[in-house]
C-alpha cells in the first residue's frame, strides 16, 4: 500500500482565538455537563464517536431544536449502523418551522445572477411568502407523504416552494434546469409527484435559454401530476405562453388557490419522517432515490453550520450551487441560524470572474462556497482578487465538488486572501452533509480537510478492514448517525441500500472514497472515488493523487485517470486535455512520467497516456471515472442525465491504443 502522507504539513492559516466560539461553547458545556475535561478539537470529537447518543442530546439541547413532542430515547446504541437505528424516537417537528423561526426586517435571502437586479427579501416577507405557498398547496388537496418537486432554477421561489412543501409533511425533491428531460424523467419518474415547480426561461453565459419545451416533455412523462406551476423568471408574464403545457398555470394564479389571509400552519412529524428526496448521478444505472428524513437533515445541517462553521445571525453566506445539488440544500438549511443566504444563478464569469467577488464587498458575504473546479477555473485565468476588492468581511471559504489541489490551497492563500479559513468538506448526496470538513478552532493544513466532523465515526480502512493511517484507504464510518437516509425510495426491503453502503464491509458504513488520515495532523487527504481505485500489480491508489501531479503541468487543462482490465492484470490510462496550441509530444510524456514516479513511485506512472478533447463531468463538477472505466472496457452507458457534457462519453469508445484483443 503507497503512503500518501502529506509530506509538507503546512500550516495555512490558524484560529486567533476560539474561546468565543460556538464549538467551545458547546465543548465547555459537555464537560459541565458530563464532569469531563475535553481539552480540544479532538478529545471533543472522540468523545462524540465513543458516546455518540450523549453528544446528539447534547447537540439538540445545544440548538435549540423547535419540537412540539419530546423524544423517548435517542437512539438504540445496541443496534449497527448497517441495522439503520431510529433516532429520537417518539419526538415530532418541522422542518421548515425551524427554519422561519425568525421573523423582522433583517434580509433572510439575497437574490441575484446574470441579467438580474439584487433584490432581498426579509424573514418576515419570507415567511408570509411561504404561507402564500402552504396554503395554495393544501387547498389543492396536497398532504403529508405527497411529493411536490422543482425544475428550477436557484431562486427565491425554490425555497419558498421548499419550504411550503414541508411545512405541510410534504416531500420535496428538485433537479436545475441544466439537467435534460431523460435524466429529469428518470428521477421524477421513480416518486410520482402531483406538483411540478418551474420557469419559462433562465440566463446563462449571456444567453437566454427557453425552458418551456424542456417542461413540456417531462410533463408529458409525468401524467399523475395534478398542477404544473411556472414562474416569469425571464421577462415578464404577459410574454409567457404555457397553453401547450397540460394542467400549467402561471404562479401568480396558483397563489389565488390560498386563503385569503394565509398563516401558517407546521405539520408536525416524526424525526424520521421524509423531508427531501436526492438522486444518485445515475452515470452507471437508473439513479437511486435516496431519501433523507425531517429530523436527520435538520439537526446535521445545524450542526455543521453552527458549530463546524461558528454561524450566527450576523453571517451572510452565499454557496455558488444549483438546486440539483446536495449543497443547495445544505445551503437553505443555514437560514435556520438567523443568517442571511445569498443565491446566484447564472454563471459566475459573466460580466468577468470576479463577479462572486463583487458580490463579496457588496452585500459583505462572510462565507463563500464553491466547487473546487471553479477555484481552479479562477486560477487559471489568473485573477487576484486580493489586489482587486476589499473582501474584508470575508472570514470563510468552502470548497467541494472534488479534491481541492494543494496547489489551489496555494493559490486561495497568496492570491484571494491570507486570513481566510479555507474549508474543504467531504461527504456528498448520500448523507445529504459532510463526513469531514472546516473547523473553526483547528489550524489548515496544506492540501487537507482539516478534521472528521463531530459525530462521524470515519475512519480509513485497508482491504482487510483494519483502521490504517497515512495510507490509502477506503472512507468508513463505524458507528450511526442521524443523516442516514432512511431508506431508498421504491426499495422496500431495503435491499439496494444495504448493497450500496454494507456490502463491502460488515457491519460499518463504506462511502465509495478513497482518503487517507494523517496521524500527525487529524487531517484528510481525498483521494478519489473507491469504486475507480486504480491497482496496478497489487498497489491501490486514487486518481487524485494523479491529478495533483499532472494538473500542475503548464500544458495540461485537466486530466482523468482510469483503470483497464487487461488478460494481464489492470493497467492505468492517463487522459489529458490540453491547453490550446499544446501538443502531447515525447517531451511532455517524458516530463509526466518521470514527475509521477518521483513524487510518487514506478508504479504509479501510467501505463498508457492520451490526449482528450473533453472531460466528462457531472453537473456539481465531479469527474465522471466510472463511466470511462466502462466504456473502454467495452460496456455501454445510456444514463447520461446528470452530466454537464454528456457527448464528451462518446470520445472515449473504440480507442485504438486501448484495444485489449
Amino acid at each position: 500500500m503507497a503512503s500518501v502522507r502529506n509530506e509538507t504539513t503546512e500550516v495555512m492559516w490558524k484560529p486567533k482565538n476560539t474561546e468565543t466560539s460556538n464549538m467551545d461553547h458547546f465543548r465547555r458545556m459537555v464537560n459541565r455537563n458530563y464532569g469531563l475535561n475535553l481539552e480540544h478539537y479532538h478529545d471533543l470529537w472522540k468523545w462524540s464517536v465513543e458516546q455518540y447518543s450523549r453528544f446528539w442530546e447534547s447537540f439538540w439541547l445545544f440548538s435549540n431544536v423547535i419540537h412540539s413532542q419530546p423524544y423517548k430515547e435517542v437512539v438504540d446504541t445496541s443496534k449497527r449502523i448497517d441495522e439503520i437505528p431510529e433516532w429520537f424516537p417518539g419526538a415530532r417537528l418541522n422542518y421548515a418551522e425551524n427554519l422561519l423561526r425568525y421573523e423582522g426586517n433583517k434580509v433572510a435571502l439575497y437574490t441575484a445572477g446574470e441579467g438580474q437586479n439584487l433584490k432581498s427579501i426579509t424573514f418576515s416577507e419570507l415567511k408570509q411568502n411561504v404561507a402564500t405557498l402552504a396554503s395554495a398547496l393544501r387547498n389543492l388537496g396536497i398532504k403529508k407523504g405527497d411529493r411536490v418537486v422543482g425544475y428550477i432554477p436557484n431562486c427565491a421561489l425554490a425555497i419558498e416552494a421548499m419550504l411550503a412543501t414541508t411545512s405541510i409533511g410534504a416531500i420535496w425533491s428538485s433537479t436545475s434546469p441544466d439537467f435534460g428531460v431523460t435524466g429529469v424523467l428518470d428521477r421524477f419518474t421513480q416518486i410520482k409527484p402531483k406538483i411540478i415547480f418551474s420557469v419559462n426561461a433562465v440566463r446563462y453565459n449571456n444567453k437566454i435559454h427557453n425552458h418551456l419545451e424542456k417542461l413540456h416533455k417531462v410533463v408529458e412523462g409525468l401524467p399523475q401530476l395534478e398542477k404544473v406551476v411556472v414562474f416569469p423568471f425571464v421577462g415578464s408574464e404577459n410574454e409567457v405562453e404555457i397553453s401547450h403545457i397540460p394542467n400549467s398555470i402561471m404562479l401568480s394564479e396558483f397563489v389565488k388557490f390560498a386563503d385569503e389571509s394565509p398563516q401558517l400552519e407546521f405539520e408536525q412529524v416524526p424525526f424520521n419522517h421524509p423531508l427531501f428526496i436526492m438522486y444518485s448521478s445515475g452515470t452507471t444505472g437508473a439513479p437511486k432515490c435516496i431519501v433523507h428524513s425531517v429530523g436527520g437533515t435538520l439537526i446535521q445541517h445545524l450542526k455543521e453550520h453552527v458549530l463546524h462553521g461558528n454561524m450566527t445571525k450576523d453571517d451572510i453566506i452565499c454557496y455558488y450551487t444549483t438546486t440539483g445539488w446536495m449543497m443547495w440544500n445544505w445551503l437553505v438549511s443555514s437560514i435556520a441560524t438567523g443568517a442571511s443566504v445569498v443565491l446566484y444563478d447564472g454563471s459566475p464569469f459573466i460580466p468577468n470572474g470576479n463577479v462572486l467577488w463583487d458580490l463579496v464587498d457588496q452585500l459583505g458575504i462572510t462565507i463563500l462556497g464553491t466547487g473546487a473546479k471553479w477555484i481552479q477555473a479562477i486560477e487559471a485565468k489568473k485573477i487576484q482578487p486580493k489586489d482587486t476588492h476589499k473582501l474584508s468581511s470575508l472570514h470563510t471559504i468552502l470548497s467541494t465538488g472534488s479534491p481541492l489541489k494543494p496547489s489551489s490551497y496555494d493559490y486561495v492563500y497568496h492570491c484571494i486572501k491570507d486570513d481566510v479559513l479555507l474549508g474543504s468538506i467531504t461527504g456528498g448526496t448520500d448523507i445529504i452533509s459532510c463526513f469531514a470538513g472546516q473547523n473553526c478552532t483547528i489550524p489548515v493544513y496544506r492540501g487537507e480537510i482539516q478534521a472528521r466532523n463531530l459525530g462521524m465515526a470515519v475512519e480509513s480502512w485497508d482491504d482487510e478492514g483494519k483502521p490504517v493511517l497515512d495510507v490509502s484507504g477506503d472512507l468508513v464510518c463505524t458507528k450511526p448517525f442521524p443523516c442516514m437516509p432512511t431508506s431508498f425510495w421504491n426499495d422496500p426491503n431495503g435491499l439496494k441500500y444495504k448493497k450500496a453502503y454494507f456490502s463491502k464491509f460488515t457491519g460499518v458504513w463504506s462511502h465509495g472514497d478513497f482518503c487517507s488520515i494523517n496521524s500527525t495532523t487529524g487531517g484528510i487527504l481525498m483521494l478519489g472515488r473507491s469504486d475507480g481505485t486504480l491497482n496496478p500489480n497489487g498497489v491501490r491508489f486514487g486518481s487524485a493523487e494523479i491529478y495533483n501531479i499532472v494538473e500542475q503541468f503548464d500544458e495540461v487543462e485537466d486530466s482523468l485517470c482510469v483503470g483497464q482490465q487487461t488478460k494481464d492484470g489492470e493497467r492505468v490510462v492517463l487522459f489529458l486535455k490540453l491547453v490550446t496550441n499544446k501538443r502531447l509530444d515525447d517531451d511532455l510524456l517524458s516530463r509526466i512520467r518521470v514527475s509521477i514516479r518521483n513524487q510518487l513511485s514506478a508504479r504509479h506512472v501510467p501505463a498508457i497516456i492520451l490526449e482528450t478533447k473533453e472531460i466528462p463531468y457531472t453537473t456539481s463538477g465531479k469527474k465522471i471515472e466510472v463511466a470511462v472505466k466502462k466504456i473502454i472496457s467495452g460496456q455501454q452507458v445510456t444514463n447520461r442525465g446528470a452530466l454537464a457534457n454528456p457527448n464528451s462519453l462518446d470520445l472515449y469508445n473504440n480507442i485504438p491504443e486501448l484495444q485489449t484483443t
